[in-house]
């Protein structure tokens, strides 16, 4: 009986359930900002190219803060670094609410973003230390539930606020609760982690850390790996940026109507997520991270051919489901390649690359619709998503261990 209470307790009782609530709250005012772009460029009158550097903002910022908080992660109390990102956020999210110029909505994203960079290279390691090697994949799935239960309800609400009340008033309402919440988590996951040290080497997270204490995987694979979940996260993210004008624009649907469509993509997270993490688990990452990467690109350029109805709601769900698969199925991978004294820093550098190359996409997505059009723009990202993931499979060989984890140490 206490051994079953023991398997359960991480994702019934203990950091798992606190760890949902910080990735939602963490993103609740950064999942704000695309569906409601059609407000705010009608707002300040911005073209394609304009709007893509609204998101962009943000997103470059965020990328750019990955590199020093996975390092400092690595070295100080996370759990600051995950306040940061859940209330500096939600501040910098007020201040967006706050703005009244162009350039000054621009320079309170950047903020917003470089306050967050600290969050995602902190809370898998503090996870991936409370469950057993085998569970790893499912609950970094669980904690995902948060991001993409945040990027489902969001533009719901945020939608609805802006219809009522404006689009500033989405983030001004959203972002005072969000600041209490995350000052609120910090004391919070203190208690559990101080409970952690207590119980010692009884905790699944003791146990995982013996298990840790080997060789860093191969560096070629790795590198593969992350290059091909980052670049797959970036093309689908600029494509999904633009998804809401595409709507709009193409179907003649109301602003409020393409926000709805956007939050679909993210409500497939709240079930995939951890669905992802038990096939990693289950079959590896390198197997997973394959069929959903040859997957993406054809789904990106249906975008064209697909009428509006049910055959477009179908393709929003598969590239939801992409989305959420992806990533507890990167996250298992790298932390089980890194060892644990710099499993921060490698995520930090991965998070990094995702949003880099996404920030970068987002207004050369822009000028492309400017230039061509959605049909070019769209089949562009397919062809070339599928080509980065024709070379990044031919380095990503299977090997007889390969779980997505390097293979468990035997006692001798």
């Amino acid at each position: 009986m206490d051994k079953q209470k023991k398997g359960i307790s991480p994702f019934s009782l203990g950091l798992i359930p606190l760890f949902v609530l910080a990735h939602f709250s963490h993103h609740v005012l950064t999942a704000l900002t695309v569906p409601l772009m059609p407000f705010i460029r009608d707002s300040f009158h911005l073209d394609y190219t304009q709007s893509g550097w609204v998101v962009s903002a943000f997103t470059l910022s965020y990328g750019m803060a990955q590199l020093p908080s996975g390092w400092l992660a690595d070295r100080l109390d996370t759990r600051k670094l995950i306040t940061l990102g859940i209330s500096g956020v939600a501040a910098a999210g007020l201040l967006v609410g706050l703005s009244q110029t162009y350039v000054m909505m621009i320079c309170c994203l950047v903020l917003m973003g470089a306050l967050g960079g600290g969050y995602h290279p902190s809370a898998p390691p503090l996870i991936s230390q409370s469950v057993e090697l085998e569970k790893r994949g499912r609950a970094l799935g669980y904690h995902n539930i948060g991001g993409s239960g945040s990027y489902f309800l969001t533009p719901i609400i945020g939608v609805a606020i802006a219809n009522a009340l404006g689009w500033r008033s989405s983030y001004i309402i959203l972002a005072i609760p969000t600041i209490i919440i995350g000052l609120v988590l910090y004391v919070l996951i203190k208690k559990h982690t101080v409970k952690q040290t207590i119980d010692g080497a009884s905790s699944p997270s003791a146990t995982a850390e013996k298990q840790d204490g080997r060789p860093a995987g191969n560096n070629r694979r790795l590198t593969a790996f992350i290059i091909l979940s980052t670049f797959t996260s970036a093309v689908i993210g600029a494509t999904c940026a633009f998804i809401p004008l595409y709507l709009v624009d193409h179907f003649k649907l109301s602003e409020a109507q393409a926000g709805l469509y956007l939050a679909l993509i993210f409500s497939t997270g709240v079930w995939m997520n951890p669905i992802g993490g038990y096939l990693s688990d289950r079959f590896g990452s390198i197997p997973v991270i394959l069929t959903i990467c040859f997957l993406a690109g054809p789904f990106i350029f249906l975008l064209n051919i697909v009428p509006n109805g049910p055959a477009i709601i179908i393709l929003l769900l598969g590239l939801g489901i992409i989305m959420s698969v992806r990533m507890p199925t990167s996250e298992l991978f790298i932390v089980g390649e890194t060892s644990a004294r710099n499993r921060s820093t490698i995520l930090g550098i991965y998070y990094f690359t995702a949003m880099e190359a996404g920030g970068i996409l987002n207004p050369v997505m822009g000028r492309l619709i400017d230039r061509f059009g959605f049909y070019t723009s769209f089949t562009s990202a397919a062809v070339f998503l599928f080509c980065i993931t024709l070379v990044c499979a031919f380095f990503l060989k299977k090997k007889s261990d390969d779980k997505g984890r390097m293979p468990d140490i035997q006692p001798s």
